[in-house]
């Protein structure tokens, strides 16, 4: 039986990112990882870079071009006429970035000299783990003297429109239409509805966004909520709140959608479906009962904050315990556990994870909104900055978009930074930066901000703290 000192289970950006740091420790390593069903992909990089994150984000760029040439390019005195989409070179380069990403992480895995066994990794007894093929059936045990379970998570589905992979899809599908959707239905108006009904929206698909949610990203600032829905409606999305999916009928030409909204039945008919209502732990095939493997009431392996779950020697990250689905805190909790592991102190402050939705323009956030402080009883003051006064923005013709901070009344602290603009997925680091060195609001007015830049505008915004923006 192969000794290893870890033995992690599963290949996204945790359990990848976690390999290679217990290998940069002199740990001797190995990682199981296989897709729960038949698939030519890759297993490297899990969901984000195979079927989420990286596909999601090229064909949110090319997309993007597109709709810039066909209706921002003359602005700019640029004449173009008979634009055309090649839908299939748009997501053969899709895949071709998804599989430059995948080889390069096989390359990291060679230099470290991380051993990967291709197949579903299982608990066993003993810090035991089998590697099983699609049947079940195993094909190696490995020993561990400490085990990652970095299994991600999966899309959550509506038994009122159940995937059939053709008219309606979940998230994975939606990456490969082979024509564009006439008309478009997507459930579910987060980050993935939105990233998707905007691709498909830029390359001329008529868009319906259907969410249940009375309001729109709950979970951002309420201000830039409201500046990016407005904008996002103009640009074309057609967004319904308090839309809730009672059932669908395939039909001879698409699905037939019913909901209710208002108290009132409706239906709308669609070419394709888009179901994006979330993710969900993935735990299925891990032999957690079997193991004594501690989950929630929602699936998820319970954890304390070292990440330990209540076997020993056994830990757990990412998806599928508590806590944002985003790639970059799987990431930072895998070399936190490498790290402890190896006997040394590791951190991770959850509170200042940065969000990002992106859309054009992009939404993005780290720490507090100012409703979840004023509900605390926090004494605050806030800075607003809108991008028309900014130089740059006005160069790009991207002038839509908000930055807002949040600080603390009395020790001016910046608490919460939230973004609504061109680049806010870049400007967000800036904030998050800040905030991990306590920052106030003053320190960031008195660093100098190259000019002209889009950064100019969380610097206004941290001087509108103190009531002196110098151009709004």
């Amino acid at each position: 039986m192969p000794q290893f000192d870890v033995v992690i289970i599963g290949a996204g950006p945790g359990g990848y990112v976690a390999a290679i740091r217990c290998a940069q420790l002199g740990l001797k390593t190995a990682c199981v990882a296989g897709w729960p069903t038949a698939s030519s992909l890759s297993p490297l990089g899990g969901t984000c870079l195979n079927i989420g994150c990286i596909p999601s984000k090229a064909l949110l760029d090319s997309s993007h071009h597109f709709d810039n040439i066909r209706q921002h390019a003359a602005v700019h005195g640029i004449n173009v006429s008979g634009v055309g989409l090649d839908l299939d070179i748009m997501l053969a380069r899709k895949d071709a970035v998804v599989a430059t990403l995948t080889q390069g992480i096989a390359g990291l895995f060679r230099k470290h000299r991380v051993e990967l066994f291709r197949g579903r990794g299982r608990l066993q007894g003993g810090n035991n783990v089998t590697v099983t093929d699609l049947n079940g059936n195993v094909s190696e045990t490995l020993h561990a003297r400490n085990i990652i379970i970095a299994t991600g998570a999966e899309p959550v589905s509506l038994p009122q429109a159940p995937v059939d992979g053709q008219r309606i899809v979940d998230s994975t599908g939606a990456l490969s239409f082979d024509e564009v959707p006439a008309r478009l239905g997507v459930v579910g108006a987060g980050a993935i509805g939105l990233e998707l009904g905007s691709v498909w929206r830029r390359l001329g698909s008529q868009v319906v966004l259907l969410e249940a949610m009375d309001n729109f990203l709950a979970a951002a600032d309420a201000e830039i909520a409201q500046e990016a829905r407005r904008t996002l409606v103009k640009q074309g999305l057609d967004l319904r709140l308090g839309a809730r999916l009672t059932g669908t009928r395939v039909t001879a030409s698409g699905v037939e959608v019913q909901f209710e909204r208002g108290g009132k039945a409706e239906v709308i008919e669609f070419d394709r479906l888009i179901v994006a209502v979330g993710r969900k732990p993935h735990t299925a095939g891990l032999g957690a009962a079997a193991a004594g493997l501690q989950l929630d009431d929602r699936g998820r392996i319970v954890v304390d904050v070292a990440c330990r779950t209540n076997l020993p020697q056994v830990y757990a990250i990412g998806d599928v315990i508590a806590g944002p689905m985003l790639a970059h805190r799987a990431s930072e909790e895998g070399v936190a556990v490498a790290e402890r592991i190896a006997g040394k102190v590791a951190q991770v402050d959850h509170a200042l994870v940065p969000w990002v939705i992106y859309t054009w323009p992009e939404v993005a956030w780290v720490g507090k909104t100012e409703h979840e402080l004023k509900a605390a009883g926090r004494s605050i003051r806030t800075g607003k900055f809108r991008l028309q006064a900014n130089g740059r923005a006005r160069a790009m013709e991207a002038v839509d978009g908000l930055v807002k901070i949040v600080a603390d009344a009395a020790t001016d602290e910046v608490l919460g930074v939230h973004i609504f603009g061109a680049a806010a997925s870049e400007l967000i680091a800036e904030a998050a930066l800040a905030m991990a060195f306590s920052a106030s609001s003053e320190d960031i007015a008195r660093t100098i901000h190259a000019h002209p830049t889009l950064a100019e505008a969380l610097h206004e915004a941290a001087l509108a703290v103190d009531g002196r923006a110098l151009h709004s």
